[in-house]
């Protein structure tokens, strides 16, 4: 894809000059990020996104954080999990769960930016 001309926003301009193998390479890119947006797209699940960006944190204290119950706040970090957006740690009989790397992070801070900056979220 080195041959791709990109707009004045440095977005890739997709014409009728791409071969087939580069447009296989833009359509897997386009499932994985399908898949991670549609992760993150539930509240529940960015609302826990949003509590791990300032760091590790357990279960329980996620459970206290969103005011869920256990087998909801389960349910998203396995989705999460599955996603390969989170990554869990086991502690004796405590589970702690952090981001896996910095793709939520900035994502979230571009939805930051468009959505809550301005209304003091």
């Amino acid at each position: 894809m080195n041959k791709q001309s990109t707009d004045h926003s440095g977005l890739p301009v997709l014409d009728g000059d791409l071969s087939e193998a580069e447009l296989d390479e833009i359509l897997d890119k386009a499932t994985t990020a399908s898949s991670f947006l549609k992760a993150i797209s539930h509240e529940g699940r960015l609302m826990i996104l949003c509590h791990l960006v300032t760091g590790e944190k357990s279960v329980t204290e996620l459970e206290d954080l969103l005011s869920a119950r256990q087998a909801a706040v389960s349910q998203q970090l396995s989705r999460l999990r599955l996603e390969g957006l989170v990554t869990p740690r086991r502690d004796g009989k405590a589970i702690f769960y952090r981001l896996a790397d910095d793709r939520p992070r900035k994502v979230l801070e571009t939805v930051y930016e468009l959505f809550c900056k301005d209304d003091g979220c």
